[in-house]
Order: C-alpha cells, then sequence, then structure tokens
C-alpha cells in the first residue's frame, strides 16, 4: 500500500552522484570543483550578521540578480534565481508543461530531467544525440508538440559541445520554449547567453555549483526575457534562496576573476589528463566542461570498480550508448597525476 499519487509510486527518483562516507576516496564522481571560492566570498560568510537570520530573506534575491545582471550584461528583471539550477528546472516544468504534456530533451544527458517531467505527469520526448553526442539538424521536429525544449551545453555526462550554429537553428525552429542548461559553460570557450538577448522564447540557465566552488551552497540562476521571468516567478517558492546563500552569492559573482582563474587551473589539467589516458589506450570525448569521459580498453564498470578499490571514484552509468565510458572529474593536479598511475594499472 502507498500514499502517495501513482505518478510517484511508479517512478525510482533520480539518483545524485555517491557521496562516499567511511574509507577516504578521491572523488572525482559529482564534477566538484577541486579549488576553493574566493577570497572575497570566505570574507562575504565571515562578515554576515547571523542575528539577521531571525528574518525572512528578501524573497527575488535581489543582490544576486543585480551581481548576475552586471555580470552578463541583462538588467536584473531578465534574472531569476534558485536552490540550485535543478530548482529552476523544476520550476521550468511547472511554468512551461502542463500535466499530460510533453518535455523535449535530449540523450544521453543529465539524468534528472526525465525525472522532472515524471514528477510533473508529463510525457517524455527524448531527443537522440547524434554519433559525435552533438544535437542532431532536425532536432526541433523530433521534439514534435512539446512545448518546453532542454539542451545541455556543454552536454553532460559526455562533456561535448554542439556547435552553437546548430542551437541557434534550434531556438529559431522550436516553437516553445528553449532552455539552455550551461551549467559547465565556464570550462567552455563559447556560451548562449547572446540567444536570450536574441530570441524570446530561450531561457539560459546557470549554476555557482561548479566554477564558482560552491556545490554545498545551492545557487543557479536563469536568464531570459522579462515576460517569461515574470511567468517563472509565478510558480517559484516564496523564499527558495535563503539569505546566506544571497550574500554570498552575489559576492561570488563579483569576483568572477577568481572563478575564471580557477577554471583555466581546471581546463589545462583537463588537455593534460585527455592526453595521458589517450597514450594509455583510451577513447576520450572531446571535453568543454570540468570533466572527461572516456573509454577505457576493458569494460568500463570493472575499470569503476577497480579505480574505488584503488581509492578513485569516479562515475559509471549503465545506460544505452554510454556504458562503455567512465566519467572522470578534473581534479587538483597532483590528484590526476596518482589517478593516471592507477588507471595504468586497471584501464588497459
Amino acid at each position: 500500500m502507498t500514499y502517495a499519487r501513482s505518478a510517484i509510486a511508479r517512478i525510482a527518483g533520480y539518483v545524485p552522484g555517491e557521496q562516499p562516507q567511511g574509507k577516504p576516496l578521491i572523488k572525482l564522481n559529482t564534477n566538484e570543483n577541486p579549488y576553493p571560492p574566493s577570497a572575497k566570498v570566505i570574507a562575504a560568510a565571515r562578515e554576515f550578521d547571523f542575528a539577521r537570520l531571525r528574518l525572512y530573506p528578501e524573497p527575488s534575491a535581489r543582490i544576486v540578480r543585480e551581481a548576475a545582471a552586471d555580470l552578463y550584461g541583462f538588467t536584473p528583471e531578465h534574472v531569476v534565481c534558485g536552490n540550485g539550477s535543478d530548482d529552476l528546472l523544476t520550476i521550468a516544468l511547472r511554468t512551461f508543461v502542463d500535466q499530460g504534456g510533453k518535455l523535449a530533451f535530449t540523450t544521453p544527458s543529465y539524468s534528472l530531467y526525465p525525472v522532472l517531467a515524471d514528477l510533473q505527469g508529463a510525457t517524455c520526448q527524448p531527443v537522440e544525440l547524434d554519433s559525435d553526442f552533438n544535437l542532431p539538424a532536425n532536432a526541433a521536429e523530433l521534439a514534435g508538440d512539446a512545448p518546453l525544449f532542454i539542451l545541455a551545453r556543454p552536454n553532460a555526462p559526455t562533456g561535448t559541445n554542439t556547435p552553437k550554429d546548430g542551437v541557434r537553428e534550434l531556438c529559431r525552429q522550436f516553437p516553445g520554449v528553449v532552455w539552455i542548461d550551461e551549467a559547465y559553460v565556464d570550462f567552455s570557450d563559447d556560451n548562449c547567453l547572446d540567444l536570450a538577448r536574441e530570441f524570446p522564447n530561450v531561457v539560459v540557465s546557470r549554476t555557482l555549483s561548479k566554477s564558482y566552488s560552491l556545490a554545498g551552497l545551492r545557487l543557479g540562476l536563469a536568464i531570459a526575457n522579462p515576460e517569461l521571468i515574470l511567468e517563472m516567478n509565478k510558480v517559484r517558492d516564496s523564499y527558495n534562496v535563503d539569505m546566506l546563500t544571497q550574500v554570498i552569492g552575489a559576492a561570488a559573482l563579483r569576483d568572477s576573476e577568481a572563478m575564471r582563474a580557477n577554471a583555466s587551473r581546471i581546463v589545462a589539467t583537463r588537455a593534460w589528463l585527455a592526453a595521458e589516458l589517450t597514450r594509455l589506450g583510451a577513447e576520450v570525448l572531446p571535453s568543454a566542461a570540468n570533466f572527461l569521459f572516456a573509454k577505457p580498453l576493458r569494460p568500463a564498470a570493472d575499470v569503476f570498480a577497480d579505480l574505488r578499490a584503488r581509492g578513485f571514484l569516479v562515475r559509471y552509468f549503465n545506460l544505452p550508448r554510454i556504458s562503455e565510458y567512465i566519467r572522470i572529474t578534473i581534479g587538483r593536479q597532483t590528484d590526476m597525476e596518482a589517478f593516471v598511475k592507477a588507471f595504468a594499472e586497471c584501464g588497459r
């Protein structure tokens, strides 16, 4: 017997990456930043007046919206904030997809998308990525009459970056809302913010979890034309970003130079690791994110287990098209050098 709605009782739910307990492992499985947040962020946390926590936070996260608007060249009215970008994806489903409607998204991609569709009582309309794990030219046609299309760019878990011209064509052809999930964009060479200016149906979402080293804080933001933002605010929880997160998040966005310095270090280590894994016989997909998707010579599930036994936790997905790969978060250079030694022992 269950008391849950039938739509809830029949689904498994999203399975987040493991947060290991007990035996220490080098964590390379959930794409966290190996470097701490900036000194200005830490100072903002230390200077926070904790007596203010008796009050509710500013409902719209105004100081974060203002910082994001200044950084990206929009107005605060173009920005909505969430308790992580996953919260914003939930808001997107509640805003744009009716119960019984359809959600289009690329696959293989972030496994939360179909879970959110199930929670909304919507039907999944998956659009298969091409042989290079990029957006197919007929993506808008394959999405059918779905009112919302979610595209992760760079894609997770593959790390590939669909050419921007293809994304622009999707925005032009698709009659509904195109949501571009840019969780990993700060490790890429380009972004799609200009498409949010060019098209009235485009939303670009960002997170401070990856490049800003704030995964434990939970703050995301979405940028779109103010009419779309207004509709999303109707279903957003009244106080979905707490006061301390607002202060720290605004400080982070106003110190983007520190973020870019850390991102550059990660990109350099990513290039080094890709070369090393290739030398060891792995097939490594081109990555625009803070991780690599690699196909070892031995079965990926076995390599995953052997790496764990050697103290390295990576991610393995037993899913169609990607079950032969492991995903490796880019850590500190010293950790990756140790990882390469372990991979050489079990990955070929």
